[in-house]
């Protein structure tokens, strides 16, 4: 069964709420009556005015409304979102008047729902870009405890199973941090660890991958995945979550348990990881189109890690079944 399948269906057992902001898009609107359908959630609230909604709707061809609407721009939670994005923001000079401009947008009123409780997680980027995503999910909601650095992954839905045997992969960081150091490389494992659990379940196994394997190469980039991937083992053990660590390994040797007998036999991954962590931005978004394009995996994300809440952005190409597949991993991060 495809990953996304299982994902639904993992779903259907939680009652959970999801938040679209996007209302003035017809394909979030054809996407919200596809999540209430298959029960990825118990209730969808869209954003929007009246007209955006009635427009958006009759676009779609949808007649009947199942989904709630909500109007930001006149919502009665204005004044209670204002009040707390304030609070949060006064280290940044934050005033009732320029929050008031901040709640207009309909993307920071949608992480203030979120962070009230009011819903779930949150799914949008159709029209917004990434950076405009971003910027609401740090100033709103910021990262969890323990994370400093919020960060993205891929979900790798595998046409055929890795040489370990496993039918997805988790690729991170492919679309946040072009250049992280050392210790943001270990916030990027340490969530994309938390993401495998929540999603697929079983053992995280995390290879932070380089052109190096064990000390074979010399290279101050080197040195920085083996020294990330110690600050992981230690965080991860600080912070009680159970995963199989090691790096720096090469690409062959973290997937390949024939190669990692000969490269390493005393890895523990035993060349069968199922999270890599790439060294940069360049080598991970350059390795999931590739797997995408080439091998022929189905690539869910950027999935958005690290934050406080499940806040997750879409390609501004997406479909509507795409936005309700996101919407089935956003729910499954709130569990």
């Amino acid at each position: 069964m495809p990953f996304i399948d299982l994902i639904v269906k993992k779903c259907a057992e939680h009652k959970k709420k999801i938040v679209l902001p996007e209302g003035q898009d017809p394909r979030v609107i054809k996407a919200a009556e596809i999540i209430l359908e298959r029960k990825t959630a118990s209730e969808v609230t869209v954003l929007g005015t009246p007209k955006e909604i009635a427009d958006s709707a009759a676009s779609a061809g949808i007649k009947n409304i199942n989904f709630k609407t909500l109007n930001h721009l006149e919502s009665g939670l204005r004044e209670d979102f204002i009040k707390e994005f304030c609070e949060i923001r006064k280290k940044k000079n934050m005033t009732p008047e320029l929050a008031s401009e901040y709640m207009n947008n309909r993307l920071f009123f949608g992480a203030m729902f979120l962070r009230k409780g009011l819903c779930d997680g949150l799914v949008a980027g159709s029209i917004a870009s990434t950076p405009d995503m971003l910027r609401a999910a740090f100033m709103a909601l910021g990262t969890k405890q323990g994370i400093k650095t919020g960060n993205s992954c891929m979900i790798m839905d595998l046409a055929k199973p890795s040489p370990a045997g496993d039918n997805v992969l988790i690729y991170a960081d492919c679309a946040v941090n072009p250049a992280p150091d050392a210790e943001q490389l270990a916030d990027i494992a340490i969530s994309s660890a938390m993401t495998y659990k929540s999603l697929i379940g079983g053992m995280p196994r995390i290879a932070f991958l380089s052109f190096s394997t064990r000390g074979s190469a010399q290279h101050e980039s080197v040195d920085k995945v083996a020294a990330s991937a110690k600050i992981a083992k230690e965080k991860a053990l600080r912070m009680g979550i159970d995963a199989l660590i090691d790096g720096e390994l090469q690409a062959d040797a973290a997937i390949v348990p024939a190669v990692a007998q000969k490269k390493c036999s005393d890895s523990p991954l035993k060349g069968a990881a199922n999270i890599l962590i790439f060294p940069d931005l360049n080598a991970g978004n350059i390795a999931y189109k590739l797997t995408e394009r080439l091998a022929g995996a189905a690539a869910y994300g950027p999935i958005l890690q690290g934050l406080s809440k499940p806040f997750n952005d879409l390609s501004r190409g997406c479909s509507a079944e795409d936005i309700a597949g996101v919407a089935a991993i956003t729910v499954c991060q709130s569990l």
